[in-house]
C-alpha cells in the first residue's frame, strides 16, 4: 500500500468513529427502550453499507478505505458485545438474548441488500 492509502486509512478511520459517535448518540437520546438501539442503528447501517461497497465489486485501495478504515471503524463489535454482557450481568437475560438475536438479523439483511443494491448499479 502506498504512503496516501495509509493516510486515508487514518483520517477516514477518523471520520468513521467520529460518524458512529453522533449516529449512536442521536439514536439513543431519542429511543428509551430497553435494548441499545444506537448500537445497533450504527451496526445495521454499516453492514448495509459494507454490503453496498461489496456489491459495486471495489477492490484495492478503494475497498481498503471505504470498507476497513471507514466503515470498520464505524461499525462496533466490541460495543455490542459489551452492552450485552451488560445486559446479562444487570439480570435481563430477555433483553441481552434480543440483543444478540435482533442485531445478527438485521445485521446480515441489511448485508444482504447492500450487496443486492450495490450489484444492480
Amino acid at each position: 500500500m502506498s504512503v496516501w492509502t495509509w493516510i486515508g486509512v487514518a483520517l477516514l478511520g477518523g471520520v468513521g468513529a467520529n460518524a458512529r459517535f453522533l449516529v449512536d448518540a442521536l439514536v439513543t437520546a431519542r429511543s428509551g427502550g430497553e435494548l441499545p438501539v444506537g448500537t445497533l442503528a450504527v451496526n445495521a447501517s454499516g453492514s448495509l453499507l459494507l454490503g453496498l461497497v461489496t456489491g459495486v465489486t471495489l477492490g484495492g485501495s478503494a475497498l481498503v478505505l471505504a470498507g476497513t478504515a471507514t466503515l470498520g471503524s464505524y461499525t462496533t463489535f466490541s460495543t455490542w458485545m459489551l452492552e450485552t454482557q451488560r445486559l446479562v450481568e444487570d439480570a435481563r437475560f430477555r433483553a441481552g438474548l434480543l440483543n444478540v438475536f435482533i442485531s445478527l438479523a438485521v445485521g446480515i439483511v441489511a448485508v444482504a441488500l447492500g450487496r443486492t443494491i450495490g450489484a444492480q448499479l
